[in-house]
């Protein structure tokens, strides 16, 4: 991405006619499909910081227009959601756009929706069916004041466990091909929507991890989490390369082996473990190769000196018209280089970014892969949903998830995940701002406005 003044920002001609008022329209999701390779699906933010998801969510029988748009706003992460007419054909209907930008440069989200806010007044007026901001996620009280006096906007904050809620049950009800499992053989398996869609139990990967269950429209409960998610993952890895964005961070684990640095089963055993079902290449000691190849190599180094000065010593005793100055300088010559090559190594071998990368990446997943499955044996849920923006939709994250909860469950379990998965929250609370009987399922409670999950 290239990087641009940030207080440059590119306008977007599809914001154009984006916006009214939404209390006066039902949004239809009719034929609602996930768009892929569309060309028309490029970011509208051009700057570091900021990562356009290019897969919108099309609504061909949605001819009204939606005057408010939703931020979720996390620790590392501020995710945002709105929504567009189809320009080339105003009877084709619009699509909702993803498009997050990193929480430390939440400035270039606020203008990017005061870019909105302009749209809005420029076709509808100043003072009529003025745009709303739905916010969720702790920043939502965090920065609050900044999104006030910054937009100047109506601000509308929401439960974020609330919102994540129904943004899932959302995404599972009607949104095809939205949900899949994936394993190495079968990559991408998208799921029907069941009518069983009750409990499940939904693990939100962001900086931190939250765990929920849900028995039932309406009914969930925060039942545990943990604090090494996503944020464990950036920080760690920043403090170890020199990668800066989390994107980078997932290539080098792609291109990482982590047997570099973790100790595997076959370290130990130099075979598989039959007995209890472990393979040779399975993860005995996350980073446990470390110290053993640390220590090796600064013994070694201790013998090279000790051989050094052992030969140093012998030129010495045969060397007798040195006087004693310059035998000092020599010694201190010699102690200079050895602190020169304890610089250089400081008794260690190299270990590459990438194999330390994918290493943290495997232990970050597979410590949440197995609290996910205690929990479900816990609480009694079968069915496990991942998202966040830590997966990202990245292979090797979903295929750990995958297998851990496999495993543990001796395969009576299934992890789910999607495509939107770091959305999931914003998009909940983009619908709580939504009408009476919104939906192909007309599945909005009338006296709240929010989803009877499971209709």
């Amino acid at each position: 991405m290239s990087s641009t003044d940030p207080a440059t920002v590119a306008r977007a001609p599809r914001l154009e006619r984006a916006i009214t008022n939404p209390g006066t329209v039902k949004i239809n999701v009719k034929g609602a499909f996930i768009v892929d390779d569309d060309p028309r699906s490029k970011s509208p933010v051009r700057t570091d910081g900021v990562h356009y998801e290019g897969q919108d969510i099309r609504l061909p029988h949605h001819t009204g227009v939606v005057s408010h748009v939703a931020v979720d706003i996390g620790g590392s992460l501020a995710k945002l959601v709105y929504f567009t007419r189809e320009l080339d054909n105003l009877d084709n209907g619009g699509r909702l756009n993803f498009i997050n930008f990193e929480t430390d440069r939440i400035d270039l989200c606020l203008e990017f929706i005061k870019q909105i806010k302009e749209e809005h007044e420029k076709l509808n007026g100043a003072a009529k069916d003025e745009l709303c901001v739905v916010a969720t996620g702790g920043g939502a009280y965090k920065y609050y004041d900044k999104l006030k006096e910054t937009l100047n906007v109506d601000i509308m904050r929401e439960d974020e466990m609330e919102c994540l809620i129904t943004g899932l049950d959302f995404f599972i009800t009607e949104i095809p091909n939205e949900v899949f499992t994936y394993s190495e053989m079968e990559p991408m398996q998208f799921a029907e929507a069941r009518p069983d869609v009750y409990p499940y139990l939904l693990v939100n990967i962001g900086s931190g991890v939250s765990m929920i269950k849900v028995s039932g429209p309406k009914q969930f409960k925060r039942v545990g989490g943990t604090h090494l998610g996503g944020g464990t993952f950036w920080g760690i890895m920043s403090l170890l390369t020199g990668a800066r964005t989390f994107d980078e961070m997932l290539a080098m684990a792609d291109r990482g082996d982590n047997s570099g640095v973790d100790m595997l089963v076959g370290d130990i055993y130099g075979m598989d473990y039959n007995k209890i079902g472990l393979k040779s290449t399975a993860i005995a000691s996350t980073f446990g190769k470390v110290f053993r190849m640390k220590n090796n190599a600064e013994r070694h180094r201790e013998e090279e000196a000790l051989q050094n000065g052992m030969d140093h010593d012998h030129d010495h005793d045969h060397d007798h018209d040195h006087d004693h100055d310059h035998d000092h300088d020599h010694d201190h010559d010699h102690d200079h280089d050895h602190d020169h090559d304890h610089d250089h190594t400081n008794g260690d071998v190299m270990f590459k970014g990438e194999d330390m990368s994918r290493s943290l990446l495997y232990a970050i997943s597979n410590n949440i892969g197995q609290i996910a499955y205690l929990q479900s044996e816990k609480h009694q849920v079968k069915h496990i949903y991942f998202g966040g923006s830590f997966i990202r939709g990245h292979r090797q994250t979903m295929n750990t998830l995958s297998y851990a909860i496999r495993f543990w469950s001796k395969g009576e379990k299934q992890a789910y995940f999607l495509r939107h998965e770091g959305y999931i929250g914003a998009v909940g609370a983009f619908l709580r701002r939504k009408p009476a009987n919104w939906g192909r399922r007309n599945s909005i409670d009338e006296r709240t406005g929010t989803l009877p999950y499971g209709v």
